[in-house]
């Protein structure tokens, strides 16, 4: 089927990819607390303040910080899988050797990165969800008004 250099081929390139992924993990998640300020500001008045510019600004913006927490959502939960993932193939290596101290480090990391990109996803879908609430109610109100676009 493939040969032993294919495999290790693989494994050294899957053993690579656990750093860069906690790495994007720990961005997406820093990311997505600062998303939870910058709503907590939209909330605060920054909606209010976009659709004085007119719909077109509003809707820009809205679409643009929406998009955001939807890349939030979706991606942070796939590094997640893929941080859990990947050490398992060690730890279950290790296992089958009886070392258990390389087992219970693999099994760490692999529950800790789905924890985080779990977490992640979580705050971005609900932002994701307040936003839509939020900016839809900003447009319904200005389309209620009757307000030209001034953008």
């Amino acid at each position: 089927m493939f040969s032993g250099t294919t495999f290790y081929l693989l494994h050294q390139i899957t053993t690579l990819l656990l750093e860069p992924v906690v790495w994007a993990l720990l961005i997406f998640l820093s990311l997505a607390l600062y998303e939870c300020g910058l709503a907590i500001g939209e909330k605060a008045g920054g909606i209010r303040r976009l659709k004085q510019q007119g719909r077109k600004v509003l809707m820009r913006a809205g679409k643009r910080r929406i998009e955001r927490a939807d890349f939030i959502t979706r991606l942070s939960p796939m590094l997640g899988l893929m941080g859990t993932l990947i050490p398992l193939g060690p730890g279950l290596s290790a296992l089958g050797e009886g070392d258990f101290a390389i087992l219970t480090t693999a099994m760490i990391a692999a529950f800790d990165t789905t924890v985080v990109g779990l977490l992640a996803g979580m705050i971005g879908f609900v932002l994701g969800r307040l936003r839509r609430r939020w900016y839809d109610a900003a447009l319904e109100s200005l389309v209620l008004r009757g307000d030209k676009p001034h953008g």
